[in-house]
């Protein structure tokens, strides 16, 4: 299968191949994102060593797991090893006994399963990488996780013997709407733009969850088959995606169900005081749900960090709270019958933010400011009544601020006196309580821009949906 997309990643990979150095690549990301799917694509499965760790199981069977690829790719039997020190000392044999020319590539996958508890895993791969591999510049190390939070502390902030001990670090992200674009076209799978966008605010940029949209289907039916079918590949996907990627996941989730519920971000104790969590734990869970990418913290316009807002940015758990949960045994084509309400009008208008938070870079290209140094961030207002907020400001080096407003409509959204004169307040209060300098630009970003009348005159410079399309 073509690798859609991921250019810069295959550029890095053929540099760790022909470095004359010994490399030692941590590959994370989010679950479904495909990273294994692009190690095995790049390398075409040739690997010299492949072993991916198996889900919830001791470590007899993760070592007779080992066994069986030892039995794959070594050329004598190997008897099952009985510690992880053994296993890796049968490798270093395989791996001096081989006769392929060049780098060596081994590969690592679902690592995290493999540490499993009391098992000396981890010692064992220092030993391995500090007392072997780390000499030979023929040896390419890959070690892939879902487990976002496990593999940053364990391996990239390790303290022990893999302290500074990774050459490379690898972080594969969801797609883009451009790569979605392209995802769609190579598998025959027919939308507009409007749809992809609507598609992305629902399961996002996640390789997994495209591929399961069948050809010949409508956008309507593609989500009503996986999302509310008996059934549907994503009924429980929720369940399983936090359980499988942390410890106590049911604090995750009550991080996310309370972020879920105020598309603005809350605080860190307001999150307390929904959640009911409290202290160093949750210091953990927020810390472990940004690492995996499902929330985001954010500081707001010229405040310090106990400012920061955390707000829910994963577009299927977004799209899970507002609509499976709830649908499990109702009606099976609820998303082609759908009506138009309050309850999706907040969806989508946060999902559509999200979007263009996700896409920035494209923002920036179309604002002509691609190669200006910029700062994004959030503003509330401290004194308007009724409070002012702007959810995306573009602070530039070139002394201009662009305030941001972002609206999803079926149409050219159009500006009233009304709302023009809530622009026109927002940017007084900001300006009078931030006290800044620069000038001040008004943004709308929509999908199909803004109609020109007596009212829009007020925005310096749009963004439409297309706009979001551009490959950067």
């Amino acid at each position: 299968m073509k690798i859609i997309g991921r250019k810069e990643e295959q550029k890095s990979l053929t540099e760790y191949i022909e470095s004359g150095s010994p490399e030692f690549v941590v590959v994370y990301g989010r679950r479904r994102v495909g990273k294994t799917f692009l190690i095995k694509e790049f390398f075409n499965n040739r690997f010299s060593f492949y072993l991916t760790g198996l889900a919830n199981t001791g470590t007899k069977k993760q070592l007779r797991n080992f066994n069986t690829s030892m039995q794959k790719y070594g050329k004598m039997p190997y008897p099952v090893a009985n510690t992880w020190f053994d296993a890796f000392e049968q490798l270093i044999h395989l791996l001096e006994h081989s006769s392929k020319k060049g780098k060596k590539v081994v590969f690592f996958d679902e690592l995290p399963w493999l540490d499993t508890a009391r098992s000396g895993f981890i010692t064992a791969l220092e030993h391995f990488w500090n007392g072997w591999a780390s000499s030979r510049p023929d040896i390419l190390l890959i070690v892939c996780g879902s487990a976002t939070s496990w593999m940053i502390n364990k391996l990239i902030k390790n303290h022990g013997g893999l302290h500074n001990r990774v050459t490379q670090r690898m972080v594969i992200e969801p797609f883009t709407l451009n790569e979605c674009e392209e995802f769609y076209h190579e598998n025959n799978i027919v939308m507009n733009r409007y749809q992809m966008l609507e598609s992305y605010m629902i399961v996002g940029g996640i390789p997994y969850y495209l591929s399961l949209m069948k050809k010949g289907f409508s956008l309507a039916q593609n989500i009503d088959a996986l999302c509310f079918a008996k059934k549907g590949a994503l009924q429980e996907e929720f369940s399983s995606l936090y359980a499988s990627l942390f410890r106590h996941s049911e604090n995750h989730v009550k991080v996310v169900e309370v972020l879920g519920k105020k598309a603005k971000g809350l605080t860190r104790e307001e999150i307390i005081k929904a959640s009911k969590l409290q202290g160093g734990g949750l210091t953990k869970t927020l810390e472990e749900l940004e690492q995996c990418g499902f929330i985001r913290k954010y500081n707001a316009f010229d405040k310090k960090n106990k400012y920061s807002l955390y707000q829910l940015i994963d577009f299927y758990t977004l799209f899970y709270l507002n609509y499976i949960r709830h649908h499990k045994h109702g009606d099976e084509h609820f998303w082609t019958n759908f009506v138009d309400n309050a309850q999706h009008r907040a969806w989508s208008g946060y999902a559509f933010e999200q979007v263009c938070l996700m896409h920035i870079k494209q923002i920036k290209s179309k604002l002509g400011i691609a190669g200006v140094l910029t700062y994004t961030a959030s503003w509330r207002s401290q004194k308007s009544d009724p409070g002012a907020q702007v959810d995306l400001l573009i602070e530039r080096n070139d002394n201009v601020i662009n305030l941001c407003e972002m609206k999803y409509a079926l149409k050219e959204f159009t500006i009233d006196k009304k709302y023009e004169e809530n622009l026109r307040n927002k940017k007084a209060a900001f300006i009078e309580e931030t006290k800044t300098r620069k000038s001040i630009h008004l943004t709308m970003v929509s999908t199909y821009g803004v109609k020109r009348n007596e009212y829009s005159g007020i925005i310096q410079s749009e963004i439409k949906m297309d706009d979001l399309f551009r490959k950067v």
